[in-house]
């Protein structure tokens, strides 16, 4: 079985070209974030509500990178890139990490 350090290099790639590709989605999970922290109580849920289905194009996007890099492996070696691939995000893309596993 490869290691999940075997696919660091791979991943950091694969996190560098999501940051690029989905940078408007990501300023725009920054902007209802900051949008939901300013709100009142009366319209907080709204904006929250609005800030998850955000994060959720972002984990879907990521979910979707993961999973069809690993479909090119064997299940052990997919099963460990799978690993390190929600590791790194938890890492570096924290907001979009909770629905990855």
């Amino acid at each position: 079985m490869l290691s999940g350090r075997r696919f660091a290099d791979l991943i950091e790639r694969q996190l560098a070209l999501f940051r690029e590709d989905y940078a408007d989605l990501v300023a725009e999970c920054t902007a209802a974030e900051r949008a939901y922290d300013r709100s009142g109580r009366d319209e907080a849920e709204e904006r929250y509500a609005e800030y998850l289905e955000l994060v959720e194009k972002g984990t879907d996007a990521l979910a979707g990178i993961r999973d069809a890099y690993a479909s090119t492996l064997d299940p052990a070696d997919a099963e460990a890139y799978e690993a390190a691939f929600n590791r790194a995000v938890s890492r570096h893309l924290p907001r979009f990490a909770i629905g990855l596993d």
